[in-house]
């Protein structure tokens, strides 16, 4: 095995254990029924953000964990980019949601539409923990761009 097949499947053991316990952890925060705020992270209540997509995000490290392995074959290095995948969709719907809870203002405000500062300040921490993990997630893109010049 080669030495960047070595670091790229410690890389991605890593992240796919990092995905797998914060996913079961959204479910036991959902289970629990209360909500969980840890430094920049919070782990929602909601079905949708915390127990789906706790199962999604579960999935997903499971499925990057499983693809560690001879991770310079196709089959295996498809397995991780589909755990990839499924933290991009997660985090994509949480950024999404963050967007949409910023647009409008709060009741007590004169205006429907929030202004531009009150806007940014909807993005500041705690993030879900797919948002957390989606910079992580995004070198595997950089390695499916290199996949065809080289053996990943």
């Amino acid at each position: 095995m080669k030495t960047e097949h070595t670091a790229v499947s410690i890389y991605v053991g890593i992240i796919g254990m990092a995905t797998l316990l914060l996913g079961l952890a959204q479910i036991l925060v959902f289970a629990g029924g209360t909500e969980l705020t840890v430094g920049i992270m919070t782990v929602p209540n909601d079905f949708f953000r915390g127990a789906w997509g706790g199962l999604v995000v579960a999935f997903a490290g499971a499925l990057m964990l499983s693809g560690v392995r001879e991770i310079g074959d196709i089959q295996q290095f498809s397995k991780v980019v589909l755990g990839a995948i499924l933290v991009w969709i997660i985090a994509g719907c949480d950024i999404f949601a963050m967007i949409c809870e910023s647009i409008p203002a709060g009741e007590e405000a004169p205006a429907f539409f929030n202004s531009l500062p009150g806007f940014i300040s909807g993005f500041a921490p705690p993030y879900a923990p797919a948002v957390l993990l989606l910079p992580f997630s995004l070198v595997i893109a950089c390695l499916i761009r290199r996949w065809g010049s080289s053996d990943t």
